[in-house]
This record gives C-alpha cells, sequence and structure tokens, in this order.
C-alpha cells in the first residue's frame, strides 16, 4: 500500500531545505497555481512569468509558512501578493513613462525637421559664390568672425559682409522656391 504524504509535511520538509519534497509539492500544485495566476492577470505570458517568479520565490517563503492554513490556501495568498505587487511595479512603472511616448514622437519630429532644414541648407549653399560658401561654412562650423578672417586670408569686416551676402541670397533661394 502506497502513503501519500500530505501538502502540509511536504512543505515542512521543503522549507527544511528538501529538494525532492519541494519538487513534490509544485507537481501536486503548479497547473492549479497557474491557472490561478492565468484568472489573476488575464493574459497567458504574464500568468506563465508570474507563476515562475512564484516558484522561484516559495523556497524562501516557506520558511514562513506556518500549518495555520491549508498549503494551498497559503499559495493561493502568496500568488495574490505576488500579483499585487507586480501590479504596483507596473503602476510605478507606468507613471515614471507617462509621456515618453509622446516626448519620443516630439524628439523624432524634431529631428526629421532639423534633417530637412540641414538638408535645405545644404544644397541651397551649392548656389553660393565660393567665397560666400566657404564663409558661412566656417560660421556654421562654430568659427569665430577673427577665426575665419585668419583662415580665409581676408578681414573681420569682409566676413561680416560675406556674412550678410550669403543670409541675402539664401533668404532670396527661399523666397524663389516658395514661389513655385
Amino acid at each position: 500500500m502506497r502513503m501519500i504524504t500530505s501538502d502540509e509535511d511536504l512543505a515542512a520538509a521543503a522549507a527544511n531545505g528538501d529538494g525532492q519534497a519541494f519538487a513534490s509539492l509544485l507537481d501536486r500544485h503548479y497547473d492549479r497555481l497557474f491557472a490561478f495566476c492565468f484568472r489573476l492577470t488575464g493574459a497567458r505570458a504574464e500568468a506563465e512569468d508570474l507563476t515562475q517568479d512564484i516558484c522561484a520565490a516559495l523556497p524562501a517563503k516557506l520558511a514562513s509558512y506556518q500549518r495555520r492554513a491549508k498549503v494551498t490556501t497559503w499559495l493561493y495568498r502568496v500568488a495574490v501578493n505576488a500579483a499585487h505587487d507586480r501590479r504596483r511595479k507596473r503602476a510605478t512603472y507606468m507613471k515614471a513613462t507617462a509621456g515618453w511616448g509622446d516626448w519620443e514622437i516630439a524628439r523624432t519630429e524634431t529631428n526629421k525637421d532639423t534633417a530637412e532644414q540641414i538638408d535645405w541648407l545644404t544644397a541651397a549653399m551649392n548656389q553660393l559664390t565660393d567665397d560666400l560658401r566657404d564663409t558661412l561654412a566656417l560660421v556654421l562650423d562654430d568659427m569665430t568672425h577673427a577665426q575665419t578672417a585668419e583662415i580665409l586670408g581676408v578681414s573681420e569686416g569682409t566676413i561680416s559682409w560675406r556674412i550678410s551676402e550669403a543670409k541675402k541670397a539664401l533668404r532670396a533661394i527661399k523666397q524663389k522656391e516658395d514661389a513655385l
């Protein structure tokens, strides 16, 4: 005749480090625990994750099991607490990331607009005279008028005049494009 060990005895043995008792306990209750987690979460993948988290934490939690309730009742309580913890973490995460999607969309749009502006400016600069294009390229590359003048071998006043002329030419190019 085969003797069946009670859940409570298996839990006590598992709490004392008996791996076989722990495996037997999980074998008896895993499917029921998973089904309960599925009802708590409503999603298979989420239920699988929750069940695995509970099973991973069970060895440490079994030390706190005191035979005041059946193992199944205690296990349901563990599952409910784990589900609550997961929901709290998700809510905290959602609060922390609220608006992130909007920010990312705005950032992407800004980058797209900036890229379009840079593309336009590059094409428009190719329509300028060599002197104006070289001067503008240096100034746009964060060179001061003095540095640009030294590089190009002209006076700072000439650089200022060239920048003014480049702006006028770029405005004219833009107006011409907008009129089309």
